[in-house]
């Protein structure tokens, strides 16, 4: 495993400008672009199949294209001979979770954290030691009420179904009697999917204390899942489907202004919470919800990085109108901590 000394080590030992890289996928379009507003240069890292579609984004393409045969391939060699910092997304944690904390290459943000959100179990202790509501985890054998069934791994909402009592989880999870490792059975709450996504940075006072630093309020999101999300349409002309959660894309939404205080709290016990737990959260964050009738957040997951959501604001929300004075993505946001932290010598406070 990589140390934080060994990586502050690298950081000295980079002569000239620094390079903002990441895999050409999720959100690399808008980390480019917004690397490229703050005066950086980018790498992208791809595949032969996908280059041509990276290309032909004339003001968010990578100045430097580096192939690889597989997208879990990271070119360390070439990314450190670039000076390179790696601005980690959902596909990075799914491809190199295994190889992240022996990565040489500089990670912004904190690469721990990557880990803590891959392990359910790590992610669900985050949450508690927030001291933030989630939803009731149950044996298959304890289900007395609507649950939704979660394969484990970056999947996207592939292959989960709601079930609502033992024997029909077992007839639908049950292989030869056995059922697979890795299954989460989750109690379905009835509310609205509310994702808040935040910047954390511990080198600037500006914005909502937090901890050492402060937050921001990028945006908020939710997801577009089919075909639940069509659902109504079937059944308004008498077909019967089976719901699937996949998810294909995202929609930008806001919330009464009467709550941001709340969301505020929450995303600033998150943060304090990663510092005790693993070392904190520079960089982006997110945390996905469900607040129901009585007006409750409750939290199911969090991402310590960037997320795909963050897709919809690529001109900016409202809220980095209010914060900045001129709208800005998630993507260029990161390139600003990381142009701030250059200037002011304090680089190895954003990065690992």
């Amino acid at each position: 495993m990589m140390t934080k000394e060994e990586i502050d080590y690298t950081l000295e030992s980079y002569k000239g400008n620094v390079t903002i890289a990441t895999v050409c996928s999720h959100s690399a379009l808008q980390i480019f672009h917004g690397a490229r507003q703050e005066g950086f240069k980018t790498i992208g890292i791809v595949t032969q199949k996908r280059r041509e579609l990276y290309e032909s984004f004339k003001h968010a393409k990578p100045d430097i294209f580096i192939e690889v045969d597989d997208p879990s391939i990271i070119p360390e060699q070439e990314l450190l001979e670039h000076n390179a910092i790696l601005v980690p997304h959902g596909s990075i944690v799914a491809y190199n979770k295994d190889s992240l904390l022996d990565m040489h290459v500089p990670i912004m943000g904190n690469r721990k954290s990557l880990l803590w959100e891959s392990s359910r179990e790590s992610m669900f202790k985050w949450i508690e030691h927030a001291g933030l509501e989630r939803p009731k985890i149950l044996k298959p054998d304890e289900i007395d009420r609507p649950c939704i069934v979660k394969f484990s791994g970056a999947r996207g909402g592939m292959g989960y179904q709601v079930v609502h009592s033992p024997a029909e989880f077992y007839e639908k999870f049950a292989v030869d009697g056995k059922v697979p490792e890795g299954l989460l059975i989750q109690e379905f709450l009835i509310g609205i999917r509310v994702y808040p996504h935040f910047f954390y940075s511990p080198i600037t006072a500006d914005g909502y204390r937090a901890h050492k630093g402060s937050v921001e309020l990028i945006g908020f999101d939710r997801r577009v899942e089919s075909n639940i999300d069509e659902s109504y349409r079937c059944r308004s002309i008498g077909i019967d489907i089976k719901p699937s959660f996949t998810v294909i894309g995202n929609e930008p939404i806001t919330v009464r202004e009467s709550l941001l205080g709340e969301v505020f709290e929450m995303a600033k016990k998150i943060v304090v919470s990663a510092d005790e737990l693993f070392g904190g959260i520079p960089g982006p964050f997110s945390f996905e919800t469900v607040c129901d009738e009585n007006m409750q957040f409750y939290v199911f997951e969090i991402s310590s990085r960037i997320v795909a959501g963050t897709n919809v604001y690529a001109k900016g929300s409202m809220y980095t109108m209010f914060n900045h004075g001129v709208p800005m993505s998630m993507g260029q946001r990161i390139a600003k901590e990381i142009k701030h932290a250059i200037k002011e010598n304090r680089l190895k406070e954003i990065i690992f």
